[in-house]
């Protein structure tokens, strides 16, 4: 998995047999090389010869997809003809489910090739076709993961924020928030040079600014359309974010107390969008790069007013969960069972997600 933060791929050995828990036999991750991440980014946006950009880039993610089933081959002292399947999500670069289309870069028949492994890749089109956000998909994988003895929620922090709502005997539901760590990583990388904000430090340097806060809550109308959605750098990125600074009309705001005022902001908008949907919620527990972020944990626990715990509390290490998210959906692909839930995507109905590559 590489996803909008585009920091690195993560990946996970994982055995899945019916009837338990997923079992992880080996973890890796591998950094995003910086050439790669540059090229990921401008492709967000149109521009001259992208289709062989994209395709080149591709390449480059599968070849870094390779070295990370190779490091965990290692680990695990165990040979390729073990494994049934890599899923392999791809590098979201445009999602557009409003125009029938979303677009995850990735190279899965070179991938299948550099490890002699089937790979099960493009998870979210069908899903898409059938009239669906494509996104999110892991709440049925959630569900599986972390039964719910009372009313939880599991929100998953990577670039965007995605929350999945369970309760005993109900079905899962889902939707993307808003932004996480993508304009956070956004406007730290532009003010220090560092890719993101470690620990929340430069964030606790600054302080919230109300009137700014309210101003960035109050103009997005995204924010306020109901379930099923889901969104990404096709709409948060560094455009929406320094429109939304040149329209504010306050004194101009010192760089550390933006990055302090958008730490607020994620775990508002996260607060905001799971009282109007599950007001019963008892606890959250928190998944992805945003759960090793102290500043951002402690912005959520003070909005939400609920417990937050990151999932290894649950016996999952928060920076795995989506890998294994995607392991389990290319076993659900290979079975042939539908995955997605139209009651999250709003497709017209469950379909089976993904598409086999053979080695």
């Amino acid at each position: 998995m590489s996803g909008t933060s585009m920091d690195g791929a993560d990946g996970v050995l994982a055995q899945l047999d019916a009837g338990r828990a997923p079992q992880v036999l080996a973890s890796a991750g591998l950094p995003m090389p910086g050439a790669l991440r540059t090229e990921l980014l401008a492709l967000n946006h149109s521009g001259a010869d992208e289709l062989q950009r994209a395709a080149l880039a591709g390449q480059a993610l599968a070849r870094l997809y390779a070295d990370v089933v190779r490091t965990l081959l290692e680990q695990a002292g165990l040979a390729a003809d073990v494994v049934c399947a890599i899923g392999a999500h791809g590098q979201t670069v445009r999602h557009r489910p409003d125009l029938g289309y979303t677009v995850q870069l990735n190279a899965p028949a070179l991938l299948a090739e550099l490890t002699g492994i089937d790979v099960v890749a493009d998870f979210r089109s069908r899903d898409v076709a059938a009239g669906g956000q494509g996104a999110p998909l892991v709440p049925p994988f959630h569900a599986a993961m972390f039964p719910a003895p009372h009313a939880r929620a599991v929100l998953n922090l990577g670039g965007i924020a995605n929350l999945t709502l369970l309760a005993p005997g109900q079905p899962p539901r889902g939707f993307d928030t808003g932004p996480a760590n993508v304009l956070l990583d956004t406007w730290c990388q532009r003010h220090t040079g560092q890719a993101y904000d470690d620990q929340g430090r430069w964030a606790a340097t600054g302080q919230v600014l109300p009137t700014l806060l309210e101003h960035l809550l109050a103009n997005e109308p995204w924010l306020a359309l109901p379930p099923p959605k889901s969104t990404g750098r096709d709409l948060f990125n560094a455009s929406w974010l320094d429109q939304r600074l040149q329209d504010y009309d306050g004194p101009a705001p010192a760089p550390q107390d933006v990055q302090a005022t958008l730490q607020r902001f994620t775990a508002r908008t996260v607060a905001d969008a799971l009282e109007a949907a599950a007001p019963a919620t008892r606890d959250v527990l928190v998944c992805g790069g945003g759960a090793r972020n102290p500043g951002l944990m402690h912005e959520l626990a003070g909005c939400l007013q609920r417990p937050v715990q990151a999932t290894d509390a649950a016996g999952v290490p928060a920076q795995w969960v989506e890998a294994m998210a995607f392991a389990w959906l290319a076993q659900a692909c290979l079975d042939r069972t539908p995955a997605g839930i139209p009651a999250v995507t709003g497709a017209r109905g469950p379909r089976v997600l993904g598409a086999l590559y053979p080695a």
